[in-house]
């Protein structure tokens, strides 16, 4: 299979290089063929490497991102935008999705994560931090793009990190000492989790959870 190729656009030295080792384990299914640390320069390697993915930083010096967007998605509308972004603020997310972009996640991810994200928007579905949902079906006027879960967007980001827990096999006790809180706290958050997913156990959640790649 020949492998996606990607450029890198972040102002931080550091982001690029910590996003390069993140997804050294993927080198066979993902090569990042360049990178860029502003506006001006990113949309030049962008445009002598055409890549499939672009992860992309939001602030950048130049412009930000939807700068890049402007310049390179009328040309090349082959190529795909991730943004990567410390910020989930609603204004950002939704002017990088109105100027093309195919999803946004924000630094925090994992690179497993990233790695699918890159994926996944290359095989040209959207893909989106849960609990970033809520900004983008207001954008789309609730119509959900291919990818998106809504279903995520009904739990509190603590009853997300409770739910990947418990659904990865985690007793209470560990979830707690993980997240630092009671096990009763975490059993009230497994309830809750249980109820507004209308699921009716833990291994039911784990159904749910691996069928939507949270796992």
């Amino acid at each position: 299979m020949t492998a996606i190729h990607v450029v890198v656009v972040d102002d931080h030295a550091v982001v690029r290089s910590g996003v390069r080792a993140e997804l050294g384990e993927f080198a066979d299914t993902i090569e990042i063929v360049g990178e860029a640390s502003d506006v001006d320069s990113a949309i030049e390697r962008i445009h002598a490497t055409v890549p499939d993915v672009v992860l992309l930083d939001v602030h950048l010096p130049g412009g930000g991102g939807r700068a890049v967007l402007e310049a390179v998605v009328p040309v090349q509308p082959g190529v795909r935008f991730l943004a990567l972004s410390v910020s989930d603020a609603a204004e950002d997310v939704i002017a990088v999705i109105r100027g093309g972009a195919r999803g946004y996640v924000t630094k925090a991810i994992s690179g497993p994560e990233l790695a699918e994200a890159i994926r996944r928007v290359h095989a040209g579905d959207a893909y989106f931090s849960p609990y970033l949902a809520g900004f983008v079906l207001d954008l789309l006027g609730g119509r959900a793009p291919a990818g998106l879960d809504p279903e995520l967007d009904e739990l509190t980001p603590r009853e997300r990190d409770v739910l990947r827990l418990v659904a990865a096999g985690y007793t209470y006790k560990e979830v707690g000492t993980r997240l630092s809180i009671s096990s009763r706290t975490v059993e009230t958050h497994a309830a809750a989790i249980l109820r507004k997913l209308q699921l009716s156990n833990r291994r039911e959640l784990s159904r749910w959870a691996r069928a939507r790649r949270l796992l």
